[in-house]
């Protein structure tokens, strides 16, 4: 346990750092204005670094520390590819579908479809992003963040997820998304310091990168893996991991919401480039510290690289309570941002549309009472997250691979085409979303019951990334078809129904495609 080698300058470290983040959490809570934008946009008046340094919080979680350095232990370099590709799609999302987003003024991802296509389309994103929040983030967060704090404090995993839980909990119910970003640039420094510092001091320890390699199995260093590879195919990697980047980076509220707080399109693009120069340092600060680990500890199996090289007494005195705070500044900045991002998607999509005449102070009252839920829900779902399986990042881009392509489908045609209309993305984030849900649950079914010989061993045993690319065909080719079937032409660049039958655009739908076409 490490909290047994802990020195006063340790417990120092990790004082300064929570009354660091509850300072300025609740300095950031106090809003002399408080409505809906303040709470949920921050204002809409957060500057690029302040973005871009939340942006990087809210993606590293305890999956990076847990599963990220556990693939690294187990397959080497080549999961690196997952990080690589985010910074290139963080690019795409500054400069393609950041400036739709604010140009029409949305609070929500799910709000671009309605005034692209229909409020059903809305409704169905709204409802997959909360289910894919607790399948995916929420639960590998607290199974990580269990799985740390164990090793670190000996407490068992509910004890300590609770713990984490209400702590983040008390400051984003306060302060909405001000308080989330302000307080993720002070855990963006923590993070980034003591990652480095225990990777610089475990690559000294075994004499830097020629004796990192000279101590691992061949094919370690290896960013390309065959066709045959059963996690990391190089067609996986090349075709299938791109599009879940999209999908992740681009239209998940959990990421672009803090997008859509900047004061003006130029402060978020500074931030997407200021955040996709960051997406380079994952690799070094996680994927090497977990082959580190087996360089050190042959011993070494799963999940456990990161606590078995916390475990030991690689660290000296003075520098384990920084490590210690980079790893609850990672779990804490994550839980915030799934706490604020439903609460927004909750708010704003369902209960403004059943409330419209709601008053702003109303939405902020319900959005602080919707994170308070959020929270008891997570302390809940704890339990659940044990039959997550051994290693969580794998097992958190299979899900992503099943939920992501037919959403990222869908936001590509409708922003780079205008032949597509409502009934195509319906049915192709349906049809998508139904055939993926096919997946996850074929693959439960073979986990528990080990089926063999059946449509149902056929159907998992497709690489997870290449079951992404078939995923996006299919929900494209549903769009694309389903369109043709109603039957649209371009006049004036706005969509026109031909099929009889099919009522007129209402007044409320064509001037959503006339603000997409200015947009």
């Amino acid at each position: 346990m490490l909290l047994n080698h802990f020195a006063n300058i340790d417990l120092l470290i990790l004082v300064l750092y929570f009354i660091l983040v509850m300072t300025v959490g609740l300095y950031a809570s106090r809003h002399k204005d408080e409505n809906s934008k303040q709470y949920f946009l921050a204002g809409r008046n957060v500057g690029w670094f302040a973005i871009g340094a939340s942006l990087f919080a809210t993606n590293i979680s305890g999956e990076h520390f847990v599963g990220l350095a556990g693939a690294g232990a187990a397959r080497g370099l080549v999961v690196g590819h997952f990080e690589w590709l985010g910074a290139f799609a963080i690019i795409i999302l500054g400069w393609v579908f950041v400036p739709v987003y604010l140009k029409m003024g949305v609070f929500t991802i799910p709000e671009y479809l309605e005034k692209r296509f229909n409020r059903s389309s809305r409704m169905y994103l709204t409802s997959v992003s909360i289910v894919a929040y607790i399948l995916t983030k929420l639960s590998v967060t607290l199974f990580a963040g269990g799985i740390l704090m164990h090793a670190i404090l000996g407490w068992d995993i509910y004890t300590s997820t609770v713990l984490m839980v209400v702590l983040t909990g008390i400051y984003t119910i306060i302060g909405g998304l001000g308080a989330v970003i302000y307080t993720q640039v002070v855990q963006f420094a923590f993070l980034i310091g003591g990652s480095l510092i225990l990777t610089l001091v475990g690559l000294n320890e075994v004499g830097w990168f020629s004796g990192l390699k000279a101590s691992l199995p061949a094919g370690h260093f290896d960013i390309f893996k065959p066709l045959s590879d059963p996690d990391f195919p190089w067609t996986g990697i090349v075709f299938g991991a791109p599009i879940i980047a999209i999908w992740y980076w681009c239209t998940d509220q959990y990421i672009v919401q803090r997008l859509l707080g900047a004061k003006s399109i130029s402060a978020a693009q500074k931030a997407s480039i200021f955040t996709g120069l960051l997406k380079f340092l994952p690799v070094l600060l996680w994927v090497v510290p977990g082959m580190i680990a087996l360089a050190l500890f042959p011993e070494v199996k799963g999940d456990n690289a990161y606590t078995v090289i916390l475990s030991s007494n690689l660290l000296p005195v003075g520098l384990r309570g920084l490590v210690f705070a980079s790893i609850l500044a990672a779990l804490m900045s994550s839980l915030a941002s799934i706490f604020n991002s439903t609460s927004t998607l909750y708010v704003m999509d369902y209960y403004k549309y059943f409330h419209p005449d709601a008053s702003e102070r109303k939405l902020v009252l319900v959005g602080r009472l919707s994170t308070m839920i959020i929270v008891v829900s997570a302390i809940f779902w704890v339990p659940l997250t044990k039959i997550i399986s051994s290693n969580i990042y794998i097992y958190l881009q299979s899900v992503q691979a099943y939920i992501g392509p037919p959403i990222a489908a869908v936001f590509l045609v409708g922003i780079m085409s205008k032949t597509v209309n409502s009934y195509g993305a319906i049915w192709g984030l349906i049809g998508g979303g139904l055939i993926g849900a096919l997946r996850f649950v074929s693959e439960l079914l073979h986990n528990f019951y080990n089926l063999k010989n059946t449509f149902f061993s056929w159907f998992v045993e497709i690489n997870f990334l290449h079951f992404a690319v078939f995923l996006f065909l299919v929900s494209l080719s549903i769009v694309f078809i389903v369109s043709k079937l109603y039957g649209t032409k371009v006049v004036n660049g706005l969509p026109q129904y031909q099929t009889a039958g099919i009522p007129k655009l209402s007044k409320q739908a064509v001037s959503n495609l006339e603000l997409k076409k200015q947009v």
